[in-house]
């Protein structure tokens, strides 16, 4: 780490320990351009209005508000395909009637007008590197970094639904350690476009001679892989952060080894922070070991809370929401996740004792969250409950007071740098977080007042840094004013 980057992440609260004082946490909404991301058939409460996912002044609104909230980012999610598992095969009813993640729109196209009306707010969107060229990936990112002020994040995600793949032309999805190779020679093309195709001088848009860049400082790549041949240059001029901040979720081995080794925000998953202690402690020892300061990663927890000035009113606002929940839609969104379709099995059935290690061990981890499980059988009504309200994702209900102690204890226990908090209905529940939740936090200082400096691009309020950090890999690629040539090219 270069004294500069040490600069960066003594000020952003990152030290060799994680913590300098008292942790700042970062705080991300998470949503998706569909009537139902995690909560299907909450499309349908009163209080919700994500059936207007079309309409533009919808997004807007949400933008304005996380920004005035002093929310780190807006997380959106996408899929290329539908949910269709569950009564399958290719059944896409249960999703379609509950709105569960279909129809779903691009992301993408939101983030110029949210950015407009925004000004520190960074906007995480989720694009495959399966089902695209890199060459066209770099050239949407460029474009909407340079229309955002540098305040766009991408989530590297390799897809994983057969009926994406389906609709792109092949029989199944490409299998899973495959994809992650391709994803790998992605990246190094997507580094030599966005970091090393146009020198720091290139544009001069000089008035006086007339011209706008100097050719000699724009490169072809001349990429030439086992996957992907890419002559170049970058069709786009440096965007503010040339390569967008990246996030990614993988939890697989070979997911986990990528993300450390390429994602400067890792979003991970557990029901209980000491069952995701051991997962952060495995991805900064990856992020270690790919030659990285392991807390230049920051690890996100998913979370879904449900707040009310009192655990009681809490509790009731609870009930109130899962009275609308689509257990169907429930189904059809483990289907997807699982590729395992509950309807051939009996309603009756207990899943902690299937045997499907996979579905067992999921099931478990639900269990050991909900007070006396053992007692409960986990069939496919109690499974369609607990995925009615946040997904898989952990849970939370109570108070102010009740939600932040548990948040504390989570970011105690497991190492974790920040939140990323779904909605149930949506307006809604980010409103209860900042009425509610975020005064709490504030009180404790675990979360920041407001941003000090506006204007700043996601990689500098994350990070602290305009650009990669020195011990990314993509900074290899980077080529700065007066080099004569990009650093991997010099090294050769």
């Amino acid at each position: 780490m270069s004294s500069t980057d040490a600069e960066h992440a003594k000020s952003h609260g990152a030290t060799r320990n994680g913590i300098a004082g008292k942790k700042k946490l970062i705080l991300n909404a998470f949503a998706m351009n569909t009537p139902g991301h995690l909560s299907p058939g909450l499309w349908n409460h009163p209080r919700n209005k994500t059936y207007n996912y079309k309409k533009l002044d919808f997004w807007t609104d949400l933008a304005r508000i996380l920004d005035d909230a002093g929310f780190h980012a807006l997380f959106l999610a996408d899929v290329l395909g539908c949910y269709d598992v569950y009564k399958g095969p290719a059944n896409t009813g249960p999703a379609l009637g509950s709105g569960a993640q279909f129809p779903v729109n691009d992301p993408l196209y939101l983030v110029p007008a949210m950015a407009a009306v925004t000004r520190n707010l960074t906007f995480g969107v989720t694009a495959s590197t399966t089902y695209e060229q890199p060459y066209s990936l770099a050239r949407r990112f460029s474009t909407v970094d340079h229309l955002s002020n540098g305040r766009v994040a991408w989530n590297i995600v390799t897809s994983y639904l057969d009926s994406a793949a389906r609709n792109f032309g092949l029989d199944q999805q490409v299998e899973h350690d495959t994809r992650y190779e391709i994803a790998e020679e992605y990246m190094e093309v997507l580094y030599k476009l966005w970091e090393g195709s146009w020198r720091e001088d290139a544009v001069v848009a000089d008035f006086q001679t007339g011209i706008y860049a100097v050719g000699d400082r724009v490169l072809d790549i001349n990429h030439k892989g086992k996957h992907f041949n890419v002559p170049g240059p970058h069709i786009c001029e440096p965007s503010p952060q040339r390569t967008p901040f990246l996030f990614q979720a993988g939890t697989s081995k070979s997911g986990r080894a990528f993300g450390a080794k390429h994602a400067e925000v890792i979003f991970a998953g557990a029901q209980l922070p000491e069952k995701l202690k051991p997962s952060v402690a495995a991805i900064r020892q990856l992020a270690k070991d790919a030659g990285r300061d392991p807390y230049h990663v920051k690890v996100i927890a998913s979370m879904c809370v449900i707040l009310a000035e009192t655990d009681e009113a809490a509790k009731k606002k609870h009930e109130d929401f899962l009275s609308y929940g689509n257990r169907e839609g429930a189904l059809a969104l483990f289907g997807g996740w699982t590729g395992v379709d509950l309807s051939t099995y009996s309603d009756e059935e207990d899943f902690r004792f299937v045997k499907l290690p996979m579905i067992q061990s999921i099931v478990n981890g639900w269990a050991d969250t909900v007070p006396g499980s053992e007692n409960l059988k986990w069939n496919k009504n109690r499974i369609a409950e607990y995925l009615l309200l946040g997904g898989m994702n952990a849970k939370i209900v109570g108070s102010a007071t009740t939600v932040a102690d548990e948040l504390e204890r989570w970011v105690e226990v497991s190492d974790i740098d920040g939140f990323n908090l779904s909605h149930v209905v949506n307006p809604g529940s980010f409103e209860d977080i900042i009425e509610f939740l975020l005064p709490e936090l504030r009180k404790r200082g675990l979360i920041r007042e407001r941003v000090e400096k506006q204007g700043l691009t996601a990689r500098e309020q994350f990070l602290g840094s305009p650009s990669l950090l020195s011990d990314h890999p993509g900074s290899k690629f980077k080529w700065e004013k007066h080099e004569d040539l990009p650093r991997y090219l010099r090294a050769q």
